[in-house]
């Protein structure tokens, strides 16, 4: 099967792959949902009588009831201890041993010293290797001989068998500085999708290494379970002797020095990326957070010669168990969490500090993606956690945990460079309002049977939807009281070429949507209600003056009301009748952490509530207006337009088949992709996909995939005309494992064949 549309034009292949899969499987008689919808709101707009404004007045919203938080109150928060001290992406905070400082590590190469005292702001730059960092350590001698350990990539383009490298560094103890000259390489090991990097010297001296699998995706060099290799594994060397050649010595007792054919260095193995390990200060346990792949995200105690298990399982599940096993057996987590609550670990430290006495001994560790922090106790006796609860749910990207001479544990924030604390939460009010439950206690509706809004709710629609596994969606935005969104006033953070201002919403704002499902044909049942609420919180952009949380409303299927879905999601399946037969369609009602998932600082948290997508034409009823004239008219901006509508910013509807091919490609990639992927995004590949950027500027054309090849022969994110070599086609044809997006999927199988009626496809 061939594509028909071989135009010039780069992104002619990313329309077809896009556009592709959003057919029916295995029902050639059913047209593809959301191009019904368009043509449903084109015969909708004839209706309509057109009007300059689509409301005359604003009704002032006074009945919502979505306050507070339906989970009992975080026993703890997180305040900026160094409000002067920030710094660009950063990767790891450690300390120097015999001085009262903090050594810091930016992704882009720089390495600073600065005071542990909150009250010295001076910082010194130590090094600049000019290229990403991903972990730094100084020796337990610097005192005697000034001696820093970085891990770097010169190269994160593309895979390399040396390209991740471990070098030490002198620096001068009196001025702090380091020679570049000094450069002395301890280390190499193949670079690619995940290259570990995490430094550590153990309580023995020995410096420790987390090395990842090297591939991204699924273990494609099969690496998890050799220790053939330095991959997959943590190391163990000693830097204080050369021996053999090399610029270390292998310790005589690592656990597989005398196994035929094994690399001496390997200390444990199984891994896929443990993103920061740590050793427990009083007694010497060795903890890691594992970064998993599908569906788990683990927190290990590492053994010497352990095997953890990658990639014939994912933590304690299994993965592709028919792969060969590694020489020992597989050890299972102390802890895991599923991506309902966790996306990307970050492994974190014991507590031995005086300031917070009822954490001492707990493991406190983090997510980057969620923002959220847990601790745990271990019984080394019972062999398991006796404690396990999260202290703080945050919007920080936690990319790393450092701990001072004192046994504080301090959290790094990769998105504003701060360094933050645990304090207690201060104590709920007393009169703190109760959170609702069931739809029809919220106040969002005048009739939750009906489906009839309450007075103030404004309905919208937006350009360029997110797929969301075929259904329909009903849009309102509730402002409460006559508060005022602020116009384009949302820029944080910056620079971040091609990320358009967002919009600041007031205090107790709340973003209705509702779903429907086709279930039989002209039949369409109501599957959920999801509320995005903002709090509006002190400070500013920069230390997070705002926070977004998500609910999802399940309805009842004497769609009544709905009732408000557990904190972890929920899965449900249901049968669709179609002219051919039937099918069943599982639903994934999110949990609350995938809600954040997509809403984040750096995508302006409200996705399709900004100028480029609500520049459209919407019909309220009758009459049909453009939606930012119209709520320009009503006063809900605390400030007029800067231009008419048709000269601001606006996206197109991919679902458009008069409009450019190119553009719906461009468009359907930056309404379903681009949050993550744009700069600052957190999506690990570094491309962006926003519509707002120059082609030249997305880093997708014959650039290579940082993050596996899976089977495709010398790949490259986007190829024009080749649609096996690219990436994007691959990526969003594929079925389960590696499939982008990941959230909002289709969950039922694709068959390619059943496109073959397309005009796309010969």
């Amino acid at each position: 099967m061939r594509l028909l549309i071989w135009t010039s034009s780069i992104l002619s292949l990313a329309a077809v792959a896009w556009f592709a899969p959003r057919f029916w499987s295995g029902d050639a008689e059913r047209q593809n949902d959301t191009s019904r919808t368009l043509k449903a709101a084109e015969r909708a707009d004839e209706k309509s009588v057109r009007k300059p404004f689509g409301l005359e007045k604003r009704e002032l919203l006074t009945t919502s009831k979505v306050v507070g938080s339906p989970e009992p109150p975080n026993p703890y928060q997180m305040v900026k201890v160094y409000p002067k001290q920030t710094f660009s992406e950063p990767l790891e905070l450690t300390t120097i041993p015999g001085k009262n400082l903090w050594l810091i590590a930016e992704r882009k190469g720089k390495l600073f010293t600065f005071d542990i005292d909150p009250a010295k702001t001076e910082r010194n730059l130590v090094l600049n290797v000019g290229h990403t960092i991903y972990g730094v350590a100084a020796h337990p001698q610097f005192q005697k001989n000034g001696y820093i350990y970085v891990s770097h990539v010169p190269n994160t383009e593309k895979e390399s068998p040396d390209g991740s490298i471990v070098s030490r560094f002198e620096v001068n103890r009196e001025t702090l500085k380091a020679d570049p000259k000094s450069e002395k390489v301890i280390l190499k090991w193949p670079s690619g999708g995940h290259n570990g990097g995490c430094l550590r010297f153990g309580p023995d001296g020995y410096l420790y290494l987390s090395t990842g699998d090297g591939s991204g995706i699924a273990d494609g060099l099969q690496t998890g379970q050799k220790i053939d290799d330095l991959l997959g594994a943590i190391l163990r060397i000693d830097v204080d002797k050369e021996e053999d050649g090399k610029a270390y010595k292998i310790p005589a007792d690592n656990p597989f020095v005398s196994h035929k054919g094994a690399r001496g260095e390997v200390y444990a193995y199984g891994i896929r990326q443990c993103w920061k390990v740590s050793f427990d200060t009083a007694n010497g346990d060795f903890w890691a957070g594992e970064v998993g792949q599908d569906l788990w995200e683990m927190v290990y105690k590492i053994e010497k010669g352990g095997n953890y298990g990658w990639s014939i399982q994912e933590g304690d599940h299994p993965f592709r168990p028919e792969r060969p096993r590694g020489p020992s057996p597989i050890l299972k987590p102390i802890i895991e969490h599923n991506h309902a609550e966790f996306r990307s670990i970050t492994g974190g430290f014991v507590y031995h500090g005086k300031k917070r006495p009822e954490l001492k001994g707990a493991y406190i560790y983090g997510d980057y993606d969620t923002g959220k922090v847990w601790m745990l106790r271990y019984d080394d006796k019972a062999k398991k956690a006796t404690e396990h609860k999260e202290l703080v749910d945050t919007t920080l990207r936690i990319v790393a945990f450092g701990q001072d001479h004192d046994g504080e544990v301090y959290a790094l924030d990769y998105i504003d460079g701060g360094i933050y604390q645990l304090i207690p939460a201060p104590p709920p009010a007393k009169d703190a309002a109760k959170f609702p439950r069931k739809l029809s206690e919220t106040g969002l509706f005048e009739s939750t049977k009906d489906l009839k809004p309450a007075k103030g709710l404004i309905p919208y629609s937006v350009n360029s939807e997110l797929w969301s596994d075929g259904a329909t969606k009903e849009r309102f935005i509730a402002i409460p009281g006559d508060a005022k969104i602020g116009y384009e006033t949302i820029t944080y953070p910056q620079p971040s070429p091609g990320s358009l201002p967002g919009w600041g919403f007031p205090d107790g704002t709340v973003l209705v949507k509702n779903f429907f499902l086709e279930t039989e044909p002209g039949k369409k049942r109501r599957l959920e209600t999801r509320l995005l609420v903002v709090q509006r919180v002190g400070g500013n952009e920069e230390v997070g003056d705002q926070v977004w949380s998500g609910y999802t409303y399940l309805w009842n299927d004497e769609q009544t009301d709905a009732e408000l879905a557990d904190i972890k999601g929920v899965d449900r399946t249901y049968t669709v009748k179609t002219a051919t037969g039937q099918r069943e369609q599982k639903w994934h009602f999110p949990s609350r952490a995938e809600c954040t998932m997509c809403h984040t600082v750096t995508a302006k948290y409200a996705l399709g509530v900004n100028t480029m997508q609500m520049n459209r034409d919407h019909d309220y009823g009758g009459v049909t207006a453009n939606q930012l004239a119209t709520l320009d008219h009503i006063g809900i901006f605390d400030r007029k337009l800067p231009a008419a509508p048709e000269k601001l910013a606006k996206i197109i509807d991919y679902r458009d088949e008069k409009a450019d091919i190119n553009d719906r490609a461009r468009a359907y990639l930056h309404a379903n992709c681009s949050h993550c992927h744009r700069k600052w995004g957190g999506g690990n590949a570094e491309f962006q996909l926003l519509s707002t950027l120059p082609i030249k500027e997305l880093g997708v054309l014959d650039v290579k995939p940082g993050q596996g090849a899976f089977d495709l022969k010398d790949p490259r994110i986007l190829t024009p005309g080749e649609p096996d070599r690219s990436m994007l086609y691959h990526r969003m044809t594929r079925l389960g494992l590696g499939r982008m997006p990941h959230i909002a999927n289709l969950y039922f199988w694709l068959k390619i064949s059943s496109l073959s009626n397309s005009p796309l496809f010969e």
